[in-house]
């Protein structure tokens, strides 16, 4: 025993803890693991801390602790014992728990959330991760000042918890933001905040559609909305794209009856493209018609870098059918973890109710902060500074693709977002070049994944926001020459 004792004491899993929980920790181990039977008697205290090179008051501690949660009975006059009890704890002596991992006994919807995998971001992302601000340029001191005001003005408030649905400055100041600026139809009372826009897409598929049903998707699509939706059991149904959009008349004669439909419009994720006029107002047609829902996704329309976005589709829906998906993580700051929903009226009460199942509410005092950033007009001066910051890094990046990446690259410049969607020239595949680029400290997030079809189209989706100009060039030039050693070594 006492040199089993020793051994475990030195684990290095038990390194942080104190010297008398060591002991204690190692002793009951031995227990569960049938080493020291029910009923053997232990080591008197004196003796077990001579041996052990520890004081006798560590080890009182220890058996005190080992004591107070039933593993050992203390007589006095006699000493310590192996509790009774603790022969419950094992079918046999010696048992130990099995090596490795076993697979987890998921539900049906458990394991679909498993098999599609997360939404995961980098917490220091690598060029050319797609989707990621600029964030060294954010105004913090003028953060910081509007905070200390809702402190001094809320108190303890701004601590507590807060309604589900989203504190009401900012509901106001979301609705009057996305009026004014993205033409939609918005009021306080039908807009509820949430964390991001991936729990809106989340609330969406299980919220509206029962497992099984179908939804039609844009072809290629934002991968995390198919998850979203692969996770609630759902069918999608992808329909092509092309450079005006959705093909909107696909969905229209389609034999398969939907539910809802999935749309990116303002910025087509990952072509860039925009939803013309006509099929914006065909889209909203068939889902009167049907009684279906539109999602409307416009995760980053701040940033359109010719003329004005067009209207969103929420704002030309009369008939109630469009939920408006938007958040501030695009255009301020991942960490702040606030999205929003604009929904039709008769959808506010069920899905705040099932918003509060998930996690209650967004934290007050960010909520109250960013709605003075908004309502004194700080929001709007940071994302048109970093419209310009953004439109002139989309142009160095397009500029420097076509002089070192020309010969296996081609960009297709968007005309707004986060991201520049290249394709690979003829006779190229994806992989080896993401694999090697990897190697480099480069993320690329292919193309092909992205399609539900089986119109798949080789490249990739490089990320321009968060890297400056000089980053992006030496990014570049990286990847040039990565690729040109992966060409050589594909000859040879």
């Amino acid at each position: 025993m006492l040199e089993s004792v020793k051994a475990r004491i030195g684990h290095p899993e038990l390194a942080h803890l104190p010297l008398h929980s060591r002991v204690q920790r190692a002793i009951r181990q031995l227990i569960l693991d049938g080493a020291l039977d029910a009923g053997k008697p232990l080591p008197a205290s004196r003796l077990l801390a001579q041996s052990l090179g520890v004081s006798r008051d560590t080890v009182e501690a220890a058996y005190s602790q080992l004591h107070a949660e039933g593993f050992i009975e203390r007589r006095v006059g006699s000493g310590s014992f192996v509790s009774p009890a603790t022969q419950l704890r094992r079918g046999r002596r010696g048992a130990r728990p099995p090596s490795g991992v076993s697979p987890a006994n998921l539900s049906q919807r458990g394991a679909a959330i498993f098999a599609a995998g997360g939404v995961s971001e980098q917490l220091s992302p690598r060029p050319f991760a797609p989707g990621v601000p600029e964030t060294r340029m954010f105004p913090l001191s003028t953060w910081e000042r509007l905070q200390r005001q809702v402190l001094k003005e809320y108190g303890h408030r701004a601590l507590s918890h807060g309604d589900p649905q989203g504190a009401e400055p900012l509901r106001r100041a979301v609705a009057d933001y996305v009026n004014l600026e993205r033409g939609a139809r918005a009021s306080p009372d039908r807009v509820l905040i949430l964390t991001s826009s991936q729990q809106a897409l989340s609330l969406c598929a299980q919220v509206l559609l029962d497992a099984g049903e179908r939804i039609f998707i844009e072809d290629p699509v934002y991968y995390g909305a198919r998850k979203a939706f692969a996770a609630a059991g759902l069918e999608v149904l992808p329909i092509a794209v092309d450079a005006q959009g959705l093909q909107v008349a696909r969905i229209v004669e389609h034999p398969a009856p939907a539910k809802a439909v999935y749309v990116t419009p303002s910025h087509q994720f990952p072509s860039g493209t925009t939803l013309s006029l006509d099929r914006r107002l065909a889209l909203i047609e068939w889902a009167a018609q049907h009684r279906a829902w539109i999602i409307e996704d416009d995760y980053d329309s701040e940033f359109h870098y010719a003329g004005r976005p067009t209207a969103c589709v929420q704002g030309l829906d009369g008939g109630e059918r469009t939920l408006y998906i938007g958040t501030f993580t695009k255009s301020l700051f991942p960490g702040l973890r606030i999205g929003y929903m604009v929904l039709p009226s008769a959808l506010v009460a069920p899905m705040t109710v099932a918003r509060s199942l998930q996690d209650g509410h967004n934290a007050s005092l960010a909520q109250l902060t960013l709605a003075r950033f908004i309502v004194g007009g700080h929001f709007g001066a940071h994302v048109r500074n970093m419209r310009n910051v953004y439109a002139e890094r989309l142009s160095c990046l397009a500029g420097l693709i076509r002089r070192h990446l020309g010969d296996f690259l081609e960009a297709r410049v968007p005309a707004g977002g986060l991201q520049l969607p290249c394709v690979l020239k003829p006779g190229m595949t994806e992989r080896p070049v993401i694999d090697a680029a990897r190697q480099a400290g480069i993320d690329l997030l292919g193309l092909s994944g992205l399609y539900a079809s089986g119109a798949v189209e080789q490249g990739f989706l490089l990320g321009f926001a968060a890297y400056t100009e000089h980053e992006l060039e030496a990014a570049v030039r990286l990847l040039a020459e990565r690729i040109k050693r992966l060409q050589t070594m594909t000859r040879s």
